[in-house]
């Protein structure tokens, strides 16, 4: 009886395998190239130049070994060079200030400390956006101290540092995160004519909200703090790769559900809407950019009374903007790129391959291609089980954006 069973399964099993089953097939959309691994140091960011020139940076507040460079440019498909000079990059003492109780970021305003995000603008002009803060060796977040958290603006002509924006206290919070940043440089949305940046704070502190800077001033404000839509969601788990990620808050520290707040930033092709998401959730948010560039008395009650949810896109990092108006940002849970289109309000996909997995930062370049980075955040030991799961390197893509898309230029 045994032997028959056997046998008439081991027919339906042939008869089956003879056929075409359906299955995922794991990649969707334009082939995606590498264009440079990373074998030392874990980046997070990309900017290209209007030249071909790329940027990447390597924040000391996700890994503790970032210590040999913050901001580099990338020289060859697998070497970097730090940029825009060794100096810079070298805070005396380090990025830590040990004399202090707790330990402290450094609060040196010249130079580099830990560096999170790279963008190039609209005027070819490289800015660093530096939170001010590191890891020490045990895992342990350091708070910011003024003088850290700052905008950096770099001339690619000169290599050298035109303009330092250091953030006060009452914007950049000690626990606050810099995560992202973009620009608008209309010399018509401001008095000083001199454009305004927008960033995240995505701390996982949890005092999260947008900030906002006028270039031309060097003032800074903030925007829709804490309010439910720049905050994880309650209870998220993302899921990559097959794997279930909960986070570890600090040394010793019970696991917590994902605690990162507003990161992902991205401005309409017209400069007169403000997208982000958060990472601990997976929907799109905006809000129009003269909510966010008014300070006055009743401005944060309009601000709050003009959130735009655009439903759930997918677990993102970084988002992007291309003349499509398209906004684009990693999915990352399905190992792909999303596109949402604000003409019709719908998301796509744009992008899928087994090489996706965590989309951190993406810029689209003036060649036609969006670039982004993949590093395996999610396999760092600030994630549970507490181990280094990175399999080096770490590695950057790009994809032909659609429809000839380009880079946004506002000036």
């Amino acid at each position: 009886m045994y032997c028959s069973n056997f046998i008439l399964l081991s027919s339906f099993v042939l008869s089956v395998s003879a056929q075409t089953l359906a299955r995922d097939p794991g990649v969707y959309g334009p082939a995606i190239e590498l264009v440079h691994i990373y074998n030392d140091e874990f980046p997070t960011g990309i900017a290209v130049s209007s030249t071909g020139r790329m940027f990447s940076n390597y924040p000391s507040g996700l890994d503790a070994n970032n210590t040999k460079y913050a901001v580099a440019e990338l020289t060859s498909n697998s070497t970097e060079t730090p940029y825009p000079s060794a100096e810079i990059n070298s805070p005396p003492g380090g990025a830590i200030n040990y004399t202090t109780t707790p330990a402290s970021g450094a609060n040196y305003e010249q130079y580099l400390i830990g560096v999170q995000s790279v963008v190039i603008d609209s005027a070819d002009r490289l800015w660093i956006l530096d939170t001010g803060r590191a890891l020490t060796p045990n895992g342990t977040l350091v708070p910011a101290t003024y003088g850290g958290p700052k905008l950096v603006g770099v001339n690619l002509t000169t290599n050298s540092v035109f303009q330092t924006i250091v953030f006060p206290t009452t914007v950049a919070y000690d626990v606050s995160y810099l995560n992202d940043v973009r620009f608008d440089l209309r010399s018509n949305i401001t008095a000083s004519g001199g454009g305004v940046a927008y960033i995240t704070d995505s701390s996982s502190e949890g005092r999260n909200g947008l900030i906002i800077v006028d270039l031309g001033t060097g003032q800074s404000w903030r925007h829709l703090n804490n309010v439910p839509q720049v905050r994880p969601e309650f209870q998220f788990i993302p899921y990559v790769w097959g794997e279930v990620v909960y986070q570890i808050p600090g040394p010793g520290l019970p696991i917590v559900y994902d605690t990162f707040g507003a990161d992902g930033i991205a401005l309409s092709s017209d400069g007169n809407t403000l997208y982000w998401s958060v990472t601990g959730g997976r929907y799109l948010y905006s809000i129009p950019t003269a909510r966010l560039l008014d300070d006055s008395t009743f401005s944060e009650i309009m601000a709050q009374a003009s959130i735009v949810s655009h439903g759930q896109k997918g677990l993102s990092d970084g988002l992007e903007t291309d003349t499509n108006g398209f906004i684009y940002g990693g999915n990352i849970e399905q190992g792909s790129i999303v596109l949402f289109s604000p003409a019709n309000g719908t998301f796509n996909t744009f992008v899928r391959d087994p090489r996706i997995g965590w989309t951190d930062t993406m810029s689209v370049a003036t060649d036609g291609y969006l670039y982004f980075t993949e590093n395996q955040l999610w396999r760092t030991p600030n994630f549970y089980p507490g181990t280094d799961r990175r399999v080096r390197p770490f590695a950057l893509f790009r994809a032909p954006l659609p429809n000839n898309g380009s880079k946004v230029i506002l000036v």
